[in-house]
Order: C-alpha cells, then structure tokens, then sequence
C-alpha cells in the first residue's frame, strides 16, 4: 500500500517545540486502506507534534461521525467518534513498529508518515457493536426490530405454555390419581 503524502510528516526542517497539524477524513481516506464498513466518513483529525532534542510525542485527537449500519437492524446511523492516540518516536538502530506506543525510526530518518495511525483511531473507536440510538431508547419502528420481538425466548415460552397438547392434561390426570 502506497503512503498517502499528505500524511507524510517531515520533521528535520520543523523546530523544536509544538506544531499543530489538522486532517479531515471522509470514505476516499477509508477506501486507501479497503476498509469498507462505513457508509460515510466526517472525522476531523488534530494532531499536536511536540518535536524534542532525543524524540517526538505525538497525540492524536479525532472528533466527528461515521455513518455505519446497525448490527440488529442493518439500519444506517451516524455513530459519533471522539477518541485519542499518544505516540511516542525515538530513534535507533532498525525500525520497529511493535509497540503500539512506541515507534522506533533508524537514525538519519526525516520523514514519518501517520495515515496507519489514524486509520487505526478512527476504526478502532467504532464499539464493536454497534446499535442505533432508536433500538436502545425504544423510538426506532422496523420490520426487523418487530420480528426480533416476535421470535424473543419471552414469546415463545408463551406459545408453547398456550398450545399444549390436551393429551397432555390426560396424561398428567393419571399422575394425580
């Protein structure tokens, strides 16, 4: 996967100190990554770069909504995202990824490139389950939500305690005498 170039950070002609940087996503960023669980994408992404003599800190902040499908009714809904990342980038002798706060460039590197950081932020603050606001608080009408209800265990303990077989109540008349 090609990197994104406007992700592409070049930190060797920044100064020491605070720099702030701003992105806002929709569904062309999500589609880079073939990522295709969102219907629409509105994030904006502010990220404070904190360029240090040794290392850089990053933090991350995403605000916005992603329009996803409801997992019980397959109805579309705008999930809200608010979340944040902090990443620390040191240097040394090989690149190394595996911390998931910690990313290790080789000396004499200039450029990072955050797009898989952001990419990340973003789905991972989607709840794996996710459910319209109209089925939690009850307001949400759909054909779905009434078969759901029809095939509840509650309902089918009721037919079945109403459609016993009256050779049953012989059976148990037996028991009694």
């Amino acid at each position: 996967m090609r990197n994104l170039a406007e992700f592409t950070i070049p930190f060797k002609g920044l100064k020491l100190g605070k720099h702030q940087f701003e992105y806002e996503l929709d569904n062309k960023f999500f589609e880079h990554f073939e990522y295709e669980e969102f219907n629409s994408a509105d994030v904006k992404i502010d990220l404070l770069f904190e360029k240090k003599s040794a290392m850089m800190e990053l933090t991350f902040r995403a605000t916005g909504t992603v329009n996803v499908n409801c997992d019980l009714t397959n109805e579309p809904y705008d999930q809200p995202i608010d979340s944040e990342l902090f990443l620390v980038i040191k240097f040394g002798d090989d690149f190394n990824n595996d911390d998931e706060d910690l990313l290790i460039l080789p000396h004499g590197e200039y450029e990072v490139n955050i797009q898989q950081y952001v990419y990340e932020l973003v789905v991972l603050s989607v709840p794996p389950k996710r459910v319209h606001p109209g089925v939690e608080d009850g307001t949400l009408k759909s054909d779905v939500l009434d078969k759901l209800e029809e095939l509840s265990l509650k309902n089918q303990k009721k037919k079945k305690e109403d459609d016993i077989d009256p050779r049953w109540d012989k059976l148990k008349n037996l028991l009694n005498e």
